[in-house]
């Protein structure tokens, strides 16, 4: 671990643009700047898997999630590997393209294909949605939403192949995201669930030691231009429909200039997003068939992993002054 650290921040970071943060300190407003590479996109989640795989041979794998972004990828190139897999598609009847392109894998709608294969080596929940808003912004149904899926659909489809998974002393992994490891303005419905992701992971990895079962975490960084989450135009009808629903107090208290600057925000971020999902397809399949596989998987910019040990290690007086103050 230390050797992997070490290697990781001893590239030369004099090649990589820097990016200068200032901040007032305490009450006689001295400006201070801290010194920060600029997230260029340069991933650190690309590790050099060295260790041994298992033969893949005839391991069946589902994947959910994969009408589009991580999960359509995913299943093609675990499917090129060797693997037999089962794509979980939402949106099988109205996108003939991403099930058509799927012609080569078993693409299913329902458990049942799934539950008489004769075994399950490997099962990665990949499904998630997202949004965003304000908490006072945000309506209860929206919380709910985005957590029936993202959470309480990978602890459902978790419960329903463990059995299968267990018998083969296979693989899970689950897909959480940089928002499980911390948090961020206007993203508390999503950031809920990962969080949530998270801890179920690590109960569930703890179970499953002791039966041969290995859990991993992938938290990918910024990748919403990949994954076709949010496009310009969804962000405006999101942000348009939440304005409707916003209660008047909050309207008249908050004012439709900063609600319309929360909404410039959240575009932004999602058009500075990496769009090579390579570094995540590599962690999930070093996940299923690494002898060793990693507790967590960091496919993410530079940026982002630093932000990440910051928020993680450093007490939160310090990682609030840095990125919030």
């Amino acid at each position: 671990m230390a050797t992997m650290l070490t290697a990781r921040l001893s590239r030369s970071l004099s090649q990589l643009p820097r990016k200068t943060l200032n901040f007032s300190e305490g009450e006689n407003g001295t400006r201070r700047s801290l010194l920060f590479y600029s997230p260029s996109f340069v991933p650190v989640g690309r590790r050099t898997y060295a260790d041994s795989v298992n033969p893949v041979g005839s391991k069946a794998v589902l994947v959910t999630g994969c009408d589009s972004g991580f999960g359509f990828s995913m299943a093609k190139h675990l499917h090129s590997k060797g693997f037999l897999v089962f794509a979980g598609c939402l949106m099988k009847v109205r996108d003939e393209s991403s099930s058509s392109s799927l012609s080569s894998v078993q693409p299913c709608d329902d458990c049942s294909s799934v539950s008489s294969c004769p075994g399950l080596w490997g099962l990665v929940n990949n499904a998630g949605i997202s949004t965003f808003g304000d908490v006072e912004f945000t309506s209860m149904e929206t919380y709910k939403e985005v957590a029936e899926v993202n959470l309480w659909g990978t602890v459902r489809v978790t419960k329903s192949f463990l059995p299968l998974i267990r018998r083969a002393k296979g693989r899970v992994v689950n897909s959480s995201s940089i928002m499980g490891r911390l948090a961020n303005v206007s993203r508390s419905p999503y950031c809920i669930t990962k969080f949530g992701v998270e801890a179920f992971s690590d109960c569930l990895r703890y179970e499953m030691h002791p039966l041969g079962v290995k859990v991993s975490v992938v938290e990918p960084g910024n990748f919403i231009v990949a994954t076709s989450l949010y496009s310009p135009e969804r962000i405006r009808a999101i942000a348009t429909q939440m304005w409707e629903q916003v209660p008047e107090a909050v309207r008249r208290d908050c004012g439709r200039k900063y609600f319309d600057e929360m909404a410039a925000r959240m575009e932004n971020f999602c058009n500075r997003g990496s769009a090579d999902t390579c570094s995540v397809i590599d962690a999930v399949t070093h996940a299923l068939t690494s002898t060793t596989p990693y507790t967590r998987y960091h496919p993410m910019d530079y940026y982002w992993w630093v932000r990440m040990q910051i928020v993680t290690h450093l007490p939160g007086a310090i990682s609030d002054r840095i990125y919030i103050h």
